[in-house]
């Protein structure tokens, strides 16, 4: 895989015709994904606001990571970040996390919220460096009984 930060990178709605390479994307990189369907409720959510990154590869753009998030009031919740397991450590993550909250800034949002699962360290990390705080846990949220660490951002 060539260096992410070489190729051309665009951060677009997501679309249906996206969900085939986001489903995959997410299998490979959660321990409880997603399915088609709750992707397609997302997308008909008028508080959800779902996007794809794609990386220039070849003919196609190649959908390389997703985020989707809900905003109401003031208030946002990422429900989902993931990048393609090949290109991690390429600055991807941070890519859509700055574009998350440039987009929210521009909608006056003050806090934010998430779960990320308690032995997912890289994606603790990712949101630590952007000001992210623990503020609780939910007891064995996810598959195989993993807590889910409750994270909160104010802006």
């Amino acid at each position: 895989m060539t260096d992410g930060k070489d190729l051309e990178t665009r951060i677009v709605r997501m679309e249906v015709s996206d969900l085939d390479e986001v489903v995959t994307i997410d299998v490979a990189s959660r321990s409880t994904p997603w399915s088609r369907q709750s992707f397609l409720e997302e997308l008909g959510n008028p508080f959800s606001y779902c996007f794809t990154l794609k990386q220039r590869g070849g003919i196609h753009d190649q959908t390389r990571g997703f985020i989707c998030f809900r905003i109401l009031d003031e208030e946002s919740e990422l429900f989902v970040l993931a990048i393609h397991p090949e290109c991690r450590q390429q600055g991807l993550g941070k890519k859509l996390m700055r574009f998350y909250f440039d987009f929210c800034s521009r909608r006056k949002i003050r806090t934010f919220y998430l779960e990320a699962g308690a032995s997912n360290q890289s994606a603790i990390r990712l949101y630590q460096s952007f000001a992210y705080q623990s503020v609780g846990t939910r007891s064995k949220l996810y598959r195989g009984g993993e807590d889910a660490l409750l994270m909160m951002r104010r802006a």
